[in-house]
């Protein structure tokens, strides 16, 4: 059977039983892990433990934990905590964030990002082996970290969200896997191939990094509905000038230039309007099962060989998702 995950977005609607209950419907169908936002709301670490606790089997995934957020030793004692609560099931997603959010809602800064997540990997890599850390790295410097006798019993898997060229070649030369935020079906073998360059460069094995990556799908007869709500998601993360530069790349400059215009005057439906019909089914999908499978089956041949979903809203919040978990399911 081949591996599908599912991205769950950190949803304030959603009461943690009906997280929970999502999270074993997942299970149930076959999917092989399930991968949690962090943004606003409620951090992602406690709703993975409220799923790992009516779970057995499904791997569960910080998708992402914005690391500036967070010290290396709270990190690898999180992840220790997670591993231990989960029978061994977590996964590590680390990420840069976004400027804004690190500044204004954290009130910490910003600072040499890619540095900064170097010696984030390679210290809580480092406390979770059981290992006594001091690390003089550009970013961070740590002196005696530890865990204790924390140590987890099996090992957590680290992977790193990425989009650009030098955040892919890293997450090659240093993860265990990637998590490409957003999976644009024109882009992915080159975002691959970066990451496949940066393991070789490391003097890695580029089949020891997984590739895994989002798709934003909506299971639905409503196409206008379906097709606006990708709209909106687009123009969402078209607000950030991280993900706008990554849309610029993958093809979209002139969706850009016209939403960047929107943004500046805070016209949030003249951004979406602005998501040309192009990008939309280059960035997510739309329709019945059958058209949602064939776009994840494309993907998979071009190398995404974990294809995570990350359902769309379309009507009710806890209808769409359940929707698309059992249409898509595996």
């Amino acid at each position: 059977m081949p591996f599908l995950g599912l991205r769950l977005g950190n949803e304030t609607q959603m009461t943690t039983a009906e997280v929970q209950s999502l999270g074993s419907l997942a299970e149930e169908l076959g999917y092989g892990e399930l991968w949690m936002t962090e943004g606003s709301g409620r951090d992602s670490l406690t709703q993975l433990a409220a799923i790992g606790s009516v779970t057995s089997r499904i791997g569960l995934g910080t998708g992402i934990l914005p690391m500036f957020s967070r010290t290396p030793l709270v990190t690898a004692m999180s992840a220790a905590g997670l591993a231990s609560a989960s029978d061994g099931r977590f996964i590590l997603g680390l990420g840069v964030g976004n400027r804004l959010a690190t500044e204004h809602g954290h009130g910490v800064a910003y600072d040499q990002p890619i540095h900064h997540l170097t010696d984030m990997v390679h210290i809580v890599r480092a406390l979770l082996a059981g290992e006594d850390v001091t690390h003089e790295g550009k970013a961070i410097t740590v002196n005696a970290a530890t865990l204790g006798g924390a140590k987890p019993r099996t090992k957590v898997p680290i992977y790193i969200a990425a989009l650009g060229p030098r955040m892919l070649q890293l997450a090659g030369a240093i993860a265990d896997g990637v998590l490409l935020s957003w999976t644009a079906a024109s882009y992915v073998e080159q975002a691959i191939q970066l990451v496949q360059d940066g393991a070789i460069k490391a003097g890695r094995d580029p089949s020891d990094v997984a590739i895994s990556g989002y798709l934003r799908v909506a299971v639905t007869e409503d196409l206008v509905a379906g097709r606006a709500s990708l709209k909106r998601e687009i123009a969402r993360y078209a607000g950030s000038s991280h993900y706008q530069n990554f849309f610029r790349r993958t093809g979209f400059d002139d969706e850009m230039s016209v939403a960047s215009a929107a943004r500046d005057h805070s016209d949030n439906p003249a951004m979406a309007a602005a998501i040309s019909e192009k990008m939309q089914s280059e960035l997510g999908v739309v329709g019945s099962a059958k058209v949602c499978h064939a776009h994840i089956d494309q993907l998979r041949k071009l190398g995404l060989t974990k294809p995570v979903i990350a359902p769309l809203t379309v009507g009710d919040l806890m209808d769409s998702y359940e929707r698309t978990i059992r249409a898509i399911a595996p």
